[in-house]
This record gives C-alpha cells, sequence and structure tokens, in this order.
C-alpha cells in the first residue's frame, strides 16, 4: 500500500476537481436557442475602409460556424456582429466583438481571428491622453517599438503576445496572465519609465521560473529595484563643483585660462525701495517729444526710410572694416644692430652686475684723487 501512495502524481489541491479543458459543442448547450438577441457594434477610421471590404467575406466565413451574423456598413464607418439562432456558445459573442475591435485598429485578419480561441484574449490599451505634449507623446510611443522593432519583439517573446502599436491605441493579443504584463509595460512607458527595466524583470523571472525549489518561496530578493534617485543640495553642488573642476583641468592641458571659464562676474544687488519705478513714457509721449506725432503720414514715411538706409550704411561700413582687417598685414619687428644689442646689455644689467659698475666707480674715482 505504501509503495502504491508513493507512485500517485502530487495533485495541487487547488486543481483537484476541475475537469479538462475542451472547445465548447452544441451538445454543452443545454438551454437551448438563445431568448434574445445580442449584438455589438464599433466604429472604423476612414483608411481601413478599403482594407475591411477586401476581407469581410473572410470574417463572414470565420464567424459562420459559430452561428455569428456580422455587417459592414461603409456609410456610416461602422461593423457590427450578433447572435442568431444558429448560436451555441454564449461567450462566443464577446469574441467576436473583440475580432471586429482588432480589425478596427489595424490587426489583420490572419492574427485578430486568434481570438475566438478560448485561451487567447485580447486588450486594446488606450495611450492617446496620458501625455499632452503631442512631441513628448510620440516620443515615447516610439520608445515602446524601440530601435528596428527590438523593444517590441523583446517584449512579444517574453510575454507570448502579439503588439500592435497603432495612432493612440496599443492593440495585444495572448493569454490573460501576460495581458496584464504588456499592459504594465506600456502604462509605465508612457509615464517615462523605460521597457528595459520591465523586460530586465520578465527575464529574471522567466529563469527563476524554470527552478522548482524557489516555486514556494518569495522572488523579491533576486527582482531589481529600480528608484529614482533625490539628489541633496549639497550632492549636488558636490558634483557641479567635481564638473568644473574637470572643464578647468582640461582648459589648463589646452593651454587656456582656467580661470575665466569658472569665475563669473556676480550681478549688483540693487538697493530695495519700497516705492514703485517711475511710470516709462508711452510711445505717443516719445513722438510728441521728437515732433513726429506732428507730421504727415508720407512724411512719416520718408523719414523711417532714411533712418533706416543710415543704420545700413553704417552696418556695410562695419562689415567693410572686419573684412578689410584681414587683409592688413601684422607689424614685423626688425632684428637690432650692434649698437642696439650692446645698450641692451648696459640697460638689461641684474642687481649683481649694478654692485659690480658701482665698485669699480669707486675705484676710478679713488685713483683720481691720489
Amino acid at each position: 500500500m505504501a509503495t502504491a501512495s508513493e507512485e500517485q502524481p502530487v495533485v495541487n489541491k487547488n486543481k483537484r476537481h476541475r475537469k479538462e479543458k475542451h472547445p465548447f459543442q452544441p451538445d454543452d448547450n443545454r438551454g437551448g436557442v438563445f431568448t434574445e438577441e445580442s449584438s455589438f457594434a464599433t466604429l472604423f477610421p476612414k483608411y481601413r475602409e478599403k482594407y475591411l471590404r477586401e476581407v469581410w467575406s473572410a470574417v463572414t466565413k470565420i464567424l459562420d460556424p459559430h452561428g455569428i451574423a456580422c455587417t459592414l456598413d461603409l456609410v456610416h464607418g461602422s461593423m457590427s456582429v450578433r447572435t442568431t439562432r444558429k448560436t451555441f456558445d454564449p461567450y462566443i459573442i464577446l469574441k467576436a466583438r473583440d475580432i471586429i475591435k482588432l480589425l478596427a485598429r489595424g490587426v489583420a485578419i490572419t492574427q485578430a481571428q486568434k481570438v475566438l480561441q478560448d485561451d487567447v484574449a485580447c486588450d486594446i490599451i488606450k495611450i492617446g491622453n496620458l501625455v499632452r505634449n503631442k512631441d513628448r507623446f510620440v516620443k515615447r510611443r516610439q520608445r515602446i517599438i524601440g530601435p528596428d522593432g527590438s523593444t517590441l519583439k523583446a517584449i512579444e517573446l517574453l510575454t507570448q503576445c502579439y503588439v500592435l502599436v497603432q495612432g493612440n491605441t496599443v492593440s495585444v493579443m495572448g493569454p490573460y496572465k501576460s495581458l496584464k504584463e504588456v499592459r504594465r509595460i506600456v502604462l509605465d512607458c508612457m509615464k517615462n519609465i523605460h521597457p528595459i527595466y520591465r523586460i530586465k524583470e520578465l527575464m529574471i523571472r522567466r529563469e527563476l521560473a524554470k527552478d522548482p525549489k524557489l516555486a514556494t518561496e518569495s522572488w523579491d530578493r533576486f527582482l531589481p529595484k529600480f528608484r529614482k534617485q533625490h539628489l541633496k543640495t549639497s550632492e549636488k553642488t558636490s558634483k557641479k563643483n567635481e564638473k568644473l573642476a574637470a572643464k578647468d583641468e582640461a582648459r589648463k592641458a589646452a593651454g587656456l585660462d582656467a580661470s575665466s571659464s569658472t569665475k563669473k562676474e556676480k550681478p549688483v544687488k540693487k538697493v530695495y525701495t519700497p516705492f514703485p519705478p517711475p511710470q516709462q513714457p508711452r510711445k505717443v509721449d516719445l513722438q510728441l517729444e521728437s515732433g513726429e506725432y506732428f507730421l504727415k503720414p508720407h512724411e512719416r514715411e520718408a523719414r523711417e526710410v532714411q533712418q533706416r538706409k543710415q543704420k545700413q550704411a553704417e552696418a556695410t561700413l562695419k562689415r567693410r572694416a572686419e573684412r578689410a582687417e584681414v587683409y592688413v598685414a601684422p607689424k614685423e619687428e626688425a632684428a637690432p644692430t650692434v649698437e642696439e644689442k650692446r645698450k641692451r646689455r648696459h640697460t638689461e644689467v641684474d642687481d649683481d652686475g649694478t654692485a659690480r659698475s658701482t665698485k669699480k666707480k669707486k675705484k676710478g674715482a679713488a685713483a683720481e684723487d691720489t
């Protein structure tokens, strides 16, 4: 008896009374024909009209075996599905609703028809209202796709889901648990958390799931914890000083003045006065002072043209002077003559030399006295 009990496989007590899954058949519907008709409709964008017209015959063929009728309304731009008397599966109408939703969001019919399987579900994540700035929204949406679609491919491989980023929505198809992971990755990406952090976490979870010893343990110690670093004021200033020191070293190595880059002139503090500043003159007041207010319109225009021409003439003269500076030859110093060299030797004498010259003068004066 002991050997017989040992040979029996260990069954999880939560799954002890579960039946094996099998596709829903007409015999499983004991209630018979549905008493009321259920229907769902969804709108589609104008650019999808051509594709839907070509594919609609395939859509009807896919839904017909399940007893679901579908209509395509090109006038109002909508698709609808409804149950008929032949429908036997009460849940299939929701699957049909998911198909038309996916078709409206740009998913191909060959991919969308997989939603009819029992172990496949879909989720359409709306990302249009999460970021207000248009440029920021486009950048973060592109971050989900990644360079050459590498990030999107990594998400698909790790979650076993099909992901399509289209406009203001992200369409996802796959197992129920994986849909939650993808939704979390997408929403975090729109909140400025890069998908690579979640991908790294998923990869670690995948490796931990292979070890049966860790099935009953907590995985928190293995998972990475990414937190934003809020630096203190002292840490910020120290980092700033390090950068300035590195700049100074680079300038010294290049032979430039290091002090000129770091030291800035501090603005002079204004003397506080409780009174408001004096009122500035209006444009009309300035015109009255200059006499321009009393000029006629054509005289005023002529005056403006004259001032403009004067400014242009001054600017052209300044530009010409700047261009002419390039062609001015630099001053060249001529080689010193023999006499100039002698004078320089006599004049440029250090302290020792001056002391020697004074001694010679004293000796000469003493010899004259004798």
